[in-house]
């Protein structure tokens, strides 16, 4: 499947965002005082180690927005299985503003292809199951449509975006309401006809109970691999099931052999580690 691109409207705002904070009050006192402005550069940005390119638009507008006379040439587009040494993009134009806008645009790019290496390394692990790796809402303020943007570059898909996407009971609003069916219930009495409703269950007692209630999806949460098969087993495609709960690269295999449909996780976007990626002058 293509990867659509973000929007400028929702990337030109972070990325300028980024580089108001760095420019400070000032702006870039190094650069302006060892820099001639009449100076013009070329510059490749490379790949340190092995990954999948993430954040390209995010780099572009970071130069593009420091200096306009700045051109990008893409080597490498965003979903892009990179090695070490590899290429990612050339920038020529202005020296001052290539070296302004340099760690804002390997910021983004660093973090962004990070998520999308770590999601690919999990999606590849459970290759050749019906299960799909999906994220969660446990992004960094403010980023959340970059990262999970990112986490569909490495093959990855979404889950909600936000409270307003659909309904998911966890564990504390089962516990406020009073059970698994009252919960279940009073969403029901108030979702509109298009909204679907996922519940959080920690055994096979909710499990069955929020099927008699019309659970669109299940969110088996961290259930031992024994009770995640028996959990399928039960639910037998009348609902979707979510797996999730302290998934690695070496576990998800054999969650994914359950016969789950989903396995969500929350590192992927919150502590994926970086992707080194570096910008080299030429000569």
């Amino acid at each position: 499947m293509t990867l659509a691109p973000l929007p400028r409207i929702v990337i030109e705002p972070l990325v300028r965002a980024a580089l108001l904070e760095d420019l400070g009050r000032a702006g870039d006192l190094t650069t302006d005082l060892v820099v001639p402005l009449s100076c013009q550069a070329k510059a490749v940005v490379v790949a340190r180690e092995s990954g999948v390119v993430a954040g390209l638009e995010l780099a572009k507008r970071a130069f593009e927005l420091m200096d306009p006379h700045i051109a990008i040439q893409v080597e490498c587009e965003d979903g892009t299985v990179i090695a070490p040494g590899q290429v990612i993009a050339r920038v020529s134009g202005p020296a001052r503003g290539i070296l302004t806008a340099e760690r804002v645009a390997l910021n983004f790019m660093g973090h962004l292809s990070g998520i999308a290496s770590a999601t690919a390394s999990i999606v590849a692990a459970v290759n050749g199951t019906k299960a799909k790796i999906v994220c969660t809402r446990k992004t960094t303020p403010g980023l959340r449509a970059v990262e999970k943007y990112a986490v569909r570059a490495g093959g990855g898909a979404n889950h909600r975006f936000g409270l307003d996407d659909a309904i998911l009971i966890k564990d504390n609003h089962v516990a406020i309401a009073g059970g698994v069916a009252e919960a279940m219930r009073r969403a029901r009495a108030g979702a509109g006809h298009l909204v679907k409703v996922e519940i959080e269950v920690d055994n096979l007692e909710q499990l069955k109970e929020a099927l008699g209630e019309g659970a669109d999806a299940l969110l088996l949460d961290n259930m031992g691999l024994e009770m995640l098969a028996e959990a399928v087993a039960i639910v037998d495609r009348r609902a979707i099931t979510e797996a999730s709960g302290r998934v690695t690269p070496k576990s998800a295999p054999a969650i994914a052999a359950t016969g789950v449909d989903l396995i969500s996780i929350g590192w992927l976007t919150h502590s994926a580690p970086v992707l080194d990626i570096g910008l080299d002058f030429e000569a």
